[in-house]
């Protein structure tokens, strides 16, 4: 996937392998998507052994934000309403588990890192 580094990869591939053994778990977001003509924006934590669904929380913009699975096939052809690709942010550094930031989204309507 061209959103992720190989490191990125490898951290969010073995955050997915934990999880599909049964490890409970509440890691940092590795990573975060965002379209540079829109709201949507995504921190994912976990990989599949596909390479290709991702865990973590999206924030569709509706005030909303949520947990669950996205292809990361499917981001690459997304566009924001200029036409814009989904980018990966690469000065994101996660400053909280998912948990924390699921509380915070949750309360304030949108991811606000």
């Amino acid at each position: 996937m061209t959103f992720l580094t190989e490191p990125q990869r490898s951290q969010m591939l073995a955050y997915g392998a934990a999880r599909a053994s049964g490890q409970v778990m509440d890691p940092f977001p590795v990573v975060k998507l965002y379209t540079l003509d829109g709201p949507v924006c995504w921190l994912l934590t976990e990989l599949d052994v596909d390479g290709d669904r991702a865990y973590g929380l999206t924030d569709a913009g509706t005030g909303f934000p949520e947990l669950g699975y996205v292809s990361l096939s499917a981001l690459e052809a997304v566009r924001g309403p200029r036409g814009l690709r989904i980018v990966a942010d690469p000065h994101f550094k996660a400053r909280q588990t998912l948990s924390a930031y699921v509380a915070e989204a949750q309360r304030d309507g949108s991811i606000t890192d």
